[in-house]
């Protein structure tokens, strides 16, 4: 198969941002002539307009280096794996973060959500999972829609699936990454738990927040979720990496995980 030309992928990411050729060239600073130009190759972009263009149209990092090798540039972002040394600093930005949660479960995911590094209260979350899922990589979204992991155990499931389904169906229509479409299709056939809570299909769009309840041997807890992400990364790995930090959403929740903080080895 013939690799796109830059002017293919550039329209394909101008359309996937469902911004017309006037937009894009308003927020890029020229001419809608030009930029049409760049789309039907009529003319050949500068390395500094296909970054200019790309940051505009917020292309993940690694749908960049494709775009700058049509244009006939090198490629700029380099991908690493998280153990390598030079990545030092960034493992223990991760484990610091990790760490300055507890009492309170924290993760780090992957764009295709296989967690890379928890800290220990996480523990309370995978209670009664079936082992096959704890297989690494473990993957966030299985854990939370399975019948047979978190799913159970969830008292508001339908509105907690219906959150992740859209959240997950959102980055695969902004990213067109196969492998995020392929979990989304896996994940939203999962049958209904067995004994488990009604599964409706949406969540209560009035909140402002929506918890995650779950059913815990201290009783039901309830939990806000947060994600962060790395500002300005220029890796491609810690562009894609996401720290889900889950924090107390009411008193018995937080004394409960300081309790329990407490008790543990």
């Amino acid at each position: 198969m013939d690799t796109p030309t830059f002017g293919a992928q550039l329209r394909e990411w101008r359309q996937r941002r469902r911004l017309s050729q006037q937009a894009l060239a308003e927020l890029a600073e020229l001419s809608t002539r030009h930029l049409s130009f760049l789309e039907t190759g009529r003319a050949a972009p500068s390395r500094e307009m296909v970054l200019r263009l790309t940051d505009r149209l917020s292309v993940p990092l690694r749908n960049r280096n494709p775009m700058l090798e049509a244009a006939g540039y090198a490629p700029l972002f380099r991908q690493r794996r998280l153990d390598a040394p030079e990545m030092q600093a960034a493992r223990r930005s991760i484990e610091l973060l990790l760490e300055r949660v507890m009492p309170y479960p924290a993760l780090a995911f992957d764009r295709n959500y296989d967690v890379v590094a928890a800290n220990p209260a996480v523990s309370l979350l995978l209670e009664g999972i079936a082992p096959s899922l704890l297989q690494p990589p473990i993957n966030a979204v299985r854990v939370s829609l399975h019948p047979d992991a978190m799913a159970s155990r969830i008292v508001n499931f339908a509105q907690w699936r219906g959150h992740i389904l859209d959240r997950l169906r959102r980055q695969w229509e902004q990213t067109g990454d196969d492998a995020l479409g392929e979990l989304l299709r896996e994940v939203s056939t999962y049958p209904r738990p067995p004994d488990g809570p009604e599964c409706g299909t949406a969540h209560d769009p009035a909140g402002v927040v929506l918890p995650l309840q779950l059913r815990t041997p201290a009783g039901v807890m309830s939990f806000i979720s947060v994600v962060s992400v790395f500002g300005t990364p220029h890796d491609i790995l810690l562009q894609e990496l996401a720290i889900e930090s889950f924090f107390p959403a009411d008193d018995f929740t937080a004394r409960a995980l300081a309790s329990l903080a407490q008790k543990a080895p």
